[in-house]
């Protein structure tokens, strides 16, 4: 079934509906704000781009998904492929690619696959994830530091090998600040889960910045102004030769995408105990990149933190995911320069905190107990996500995963128990 849940829903709604998904559509927009720009800067995107993706993106995968409280944005699992691409084929061949990956979406929601997700071994999605998480961290001790360097290697031990390299040039005062942002996100996550703690701690450690006049980078300074309206849609730069140089990208964002908003889908279900439509899902997964990619924008997918989030506070129907897309355009319509000020080691902490979550040390014991064959495909799922590419990973993992499962002789996994990303 490929009919978006919002036909469904909206045959019930009411004014009292309403009143809660508004106030739900706008907590977790406080929430996807600055990590949407926090993911931009660190794929090598300019922080506009992170806006754009949240709000394009997030109102297409609300209107025709097929999850009652799906929220979709930019998502830490896309920087490592992001980042590779723009640093091999500039900004425009992640746009061609992402444009490619939401058609490879639109079939394969056609085409009903969004019921292969049982398919994926979860050890896969467990390893690469994990070295996602390790990767996004490291990536962002230069902004969390103070390290002088121009710009970071694209390869993990180039990477590791050039920060060392430049451990003494650290700021103390950006190491201030992105210490205090990183224990307010902590502490005001376990103290007061209802207040959009990212706000208010990014707010504060921005504005130690600005009024004690210390030297650290904010985003303007180091992007410029941001913009204050949406760019105009155009289509890509198409070619036969670009297009095979990138299908590869391509097949792999697909897949991130299509994984994670399922599984956000999947979570999503057994916090309200609904039913998602995966292939409506997917196939707005499809639309959502096409329009992302018109608009200049970055992959998107189902995001399961914010939409934990959006369920946490109160969201009901796909109206919130709506209005947190349109919130997000009226920040950037009315308080740009205010976004401008957000100081980069708060934002840093932000994803080093995102980049923790994503890799579950709670969960590390269970992984380990787990069989054998398990543990070695996290391994080498793992592995190959930090040291080789994420594409080899995904490839070599789901390869391994398939021939241990027809070992095996079982199919799907029906006590898995969702990862709370």
């Amino acid at each position: 079934m490929r009919t978006p849940k919002i036909v469904s829903t909206l045959q019930a709604y009411s004014w009292p509906l309403f009143a809660t998904d508004l106030m739900a559509g706008i907590t977790v927009a406080m929430v996807a704000l600055p990590l949407s720009l926090a993911i931009a800067i660190a794929s090598g995107a300019d922080p506009a781009q992170g806006l754009v993706t949240a709000i394009i993106g997030g109102f297409f995968i609300s209107l025709l998904g097929g999850s009652r409280v799906q929220i979709g944005g930019p998502t830490g699992a896309f920087i490592v492929v992001v980042y590779g691409i723009i640093a091999t084929h500039g900004y425009d061949g992640l746009v061609l690619a992402t444009f490619m990956a939401g058609l490879i979406l639109l079939i394969a929601g056609y085409f009903r696959a969004g019921n292969l997700i049982a398919y994926v071994p979860e050890a896969v999605i467990n390893g690469f994830t994990i070295g996602i998480g390790i990767i996004i961290a490291t990536s962002q001790l230069k902004d969390f530091f103070g390290l002088s360097l121009d710009k970071i290697p694209a390869d993990f031990i180039d990477k590791t090998a050039a920060l060392w390299d430049v451990r003494g040039s650290y700021n103390l005062s950006t190491i201030m600040v992105a210490l205090v942002t990183l224990v307010l996100i902590v502490v005001l996550r376990r103290a007061a889960p209802k207040l959009p703690g990212l706000i208010v701690a990014m707010a504060f450690g921005s504005a130690l910045v600005v009024f004690l006049n210390m030297p650290v980078d904010t985003i303007e300074l180091r992007f410029g102004a941001l913009p204050n309206h949406l760019p105009l849609p155009s289509l890509p730069s198409v070619s036969i030769d670009r297009m095979i140089e990138l299908f590869p990208s391509a097949v792999v964002i697909a897949f991130l995408a299509g994984v994670e908003s399922l599984l956000s889908a999947m979570v999503a279900d057994r916090m309200i105990a609904g039913q998602h439509r995966p292939n409506a899902e997917v196939v707005a997964q499809g639309v959502a990149n096409i329009a992302s990619s018109l608009f200049g924008g970055m992959p998107v997918t189902g995001a399961i933190a914010r939409t934990a989030t959006n369920i946490k506070a109160g969201g009901k129907t796909p109206v919130a995911g709506i209005i947190h897309a349109l919130v997000i355009l009226m920040v950037m319509i009315f308080a740009a320069p205010l976004a401008g000020y957000l100081a980069m080691p708060a934002l840093a902490a932000l994803l080093i905190i995102t980049a923790w979550n994503m890799c579950e040390p709670h969960k590390w014991r269970s992984y380990w107990s787990a069989p054998v064959g398990d543990r070695v495909l996290l391994l080498i799922t793992l592995s190959l996500t930090v040291l080789v590419d994420l594409t080899v990973a995904i490839s070599v993992g789901v390869a391994i995963g398939l021939a241990l499962r027809l070992r095996r002789r079982k199919v799907g996994h029906k006590n898995w128990q969702m990862p709370d990303r």
